[in-house]
This record gives C-alpha cells, structure tokens and sequence, in this order.
C-alpha cells in the first residue's frame, strides 16, 4: 500500500466494525473533520451508535449484510481486534479496511504474535505451546513458577488466562481454558509497564506518542501516565523502533499500541493492539491531536497531527463497574475531564468511562 494513495475526503462515511466505546471516541473525533461514520456490529447495545449516522446490527459473518455495509461507506477500519479476520479480508475485496486483515491474523493468535515480533529482533517473555497436560507439565518445568497459561485466541482485559503458583493449579488451569490451543509464558520480574502507541498513514508517514507509563489491576487497565518517568530512554527507543519495525512489516495504515514489560536488561514485548487503544485516552485532551483523530487521519489518508504535550504531565483513570457513579464529584473537580460511555448497566470490571488530569 505504501505510495501515492488519494485521500478519502471530508465528506465522505467512515465504517466501523465494532459498536463500543471505542468506536463512540472515534465517531465524535470524525464529526469535527467532516465524516460521518456507520457502525456495524451484532450487539443489541451499541454505544457507539449513539453518536454515529448510522447503524448495521448484523452478525459479523452475513455476508448479504456485509455488502451492503461496504456500499454505504468509503473506508472501513475496527475498533477491537475480535472480529473474524475472514469477514475483514471479504469487505477488503469491496472497499479499503485500514488496517487490513493481516494485522487481526497476526494479533488474533499469540502464538504467531509473538513468532512474528521475534522475527522483527523484538523479545517477548518466554513461552511455550500447550496442546495437552502434558505439554504444560513440561513447559512449567522449564518455565518454573509463577507463570501464566493463555488461551492463544480471544483474550483481553485479563480473560483467557489463569496464573499457576503451584503444581496443583495446573490441570484446573488447563481444563478452564479449554484444553487446547493454549500458550504458557514464564514469569518476568519488570519495572514497569509501558504502552507505545503509533500511527501509520498509507504512504508510510509514521507519527508516535510519548511512552505512556501503565498499571494494571487484575488484568485491566487501572491508569496510564504521560510522560513515562522512570524509564530508561535507551529502553523506550528500543520498543519504539520494534513498533515502527512491525507496522511497516504489515504495511498497516491506523493506530497501532504495542505494550511493553521494561525490565533492568531492555524492553519485553507482551502484545499488541491493532487499534486505539485504552492506554491512548489521555490523548483526547492531552495532546495536540488525539489518538482517535489521528486515526481517523491515517485511514482517511490526511496529514497526521502533531502529538505535543498539552500539560507536563497527564494521568488517566478508567471508571470500572460503580466508580462512574462518582460522576457527580468528577464533574466537580476542576481539574477532571471525564468521559462517560453512555452503558446501560455496570459490573464489576466492566469499562463505563474514564477520566483525565492535567498535573503540573
């Protein structure tokens, strides 16, 4: 795709495979551009069809409705990394997808992830393939414990792992996620985490944001930080130049985030996100041009914008479960931006907003 690619003009209708929050940050960042956007996604709740002009519900694999969805748009991109890669490379056949089915078939296996990172020199914590009780009695073997068995397929958010201490955990672990199909990763002992997140346009014009400095609680992401104090700046450009190395590789158009473990010998990539991502939030006021505009630059083929700073430092906190009922305080505090995504019910866990300050 790199080369001389006409722009997709204002005007025209964005299509987004996927109805969540995500899809709902990068409508309302597509308004003041002049697109409009149509959401395509099974879900009876779709909170980005609040804010978009139109929507599609229909399964991901009705082709008949898929068609029909490529002819209302000029451009497709996905707001999660879930939708069935088949489906994306059937609409590439009818309209451009940024980025394109090759990024979901590399990010939707962790397994060809992180084979495809250590083609690229990245280094991704140890891991082994787990098809059978014995296949994981080996790898812990090897691995040692604590360690992590994943499925290879459909984790987020903490889902589709399950961490073993002790020997007795292993067989509940493994039946738990399916008994198949599975990967173990060793135990890193890190710093920090960190994420870096990337746009690619389709000439090949990059743009990236400073490192944002990530903690995380039970497998969610709890807050994100900008500027990442703390972290060796040799390390931060280590991980930036893989990220650059895989975008270019999958010749992919959009924003990429790429989360990083920074241990005391160097960068440890653990996965990436073809997408905007949620460690990328704080950009909406934080930076000169958001995460999600930035995106919806790069598929459309427009300038990328620039990414300064628009505090010394900025913090982001997701709202998980009943923490939006604070809404009320936030709204108070003068210094809080907060973002609500429109979600009928809380759980525990569940993403209902988030919500960001300028620190000096």
């Amino acid at each position: 795709m790199t080369g001389s690619v006409a722009p997709i003009p204002p005007g025209s209708t964005i299509g987004i495979l996927g109805g969540g929050q995500l899809g709902r940050m990068l409508a309302l960042a597509a308004a003041p551009l002049g697109y409009r956007v149509h959401v395509f996604a099974p879900e009876a709740e779709l909170v980005a069809a609040d804010v978009s002009a139109a929507v599609t519900r229909a399964d991901y694999q009705d082709r008949a409705a898929l068609s029909a969805f490529a002819a209302s748009v000029d451009v497709i991109t996905y707001e999660f990394e879930n939708v069935p890669s088949d489906a994306v490379a059937f609409l590439e056949s009818l309209r451009p997808v940024r980025p394109g089915h090759l990024a979901l078939d590399v990010s939707q296996d962790r397994l060809r992830e992180k084979r495809f990172v250590e083609g690229l020199g990245g280094k991704p914590a140890p891991y082994w393939v787990v098809d059978s009780l014995a296949d994981l009695d080996s790898a812990l073997a090897l691995s040692g414990m604590p360690a992590i068995l994943k499925t290879r397929r459909f984790g987020y958010d903490g889902k589709g792992q399950a961490r073993i201490d002790r020997v007795s955990d292993a067989a509940p672990a493994f039946e738990a996620l399916g008994g198949c199909d599975l990967i173990l990763e060793g135990f890193v002992p890190f710093e920090a985490e960190f994420s870096i997140i990337l746009a690619r346009c389709p000439n090949g014009a990059e743009q990236h944001y400073p490192a944002c400095l990530n903690t995380h609680v039970g497998g969610i992401l709890a807050e994100s930080r900008v500027p990442a104090v703390g972290l060796d700046s040799a390390h931060v450009a280590a991980a930036t130049s893989l990220v650059v190395r895989i975008a270019d590789a999958l010749d992919y158009v959009g924003v990429l985030t790429c989360e990083f473990f920074a241990c005391a010998d160097g960068p440890v990539f653990n996965e990436m996100a073809p997408r905007v991502h949620n460690s990328g939030h704080w950009s909406i006021e934080g930076a000169q041009t958001s995460q999600f505009e930035q995106h919806v630059r790069a598929i459309c083929g427009l300038p990328l914008g620039p990414v300064r700073l628009r505090a010394p430092a900025i913090e982001m906190r997701n709202l998980l479960g009943d923490e939006a009922d604070d809404w009320q305080a936030l709204l108070a505090d003068p210094a809080a931006h907060l973002h609500l995504y429109g979600k009928s019910a809380a759980a525990p866990g569940r993403k209902m907003g988030h919500v960001t300050w300028f620190r000096s």
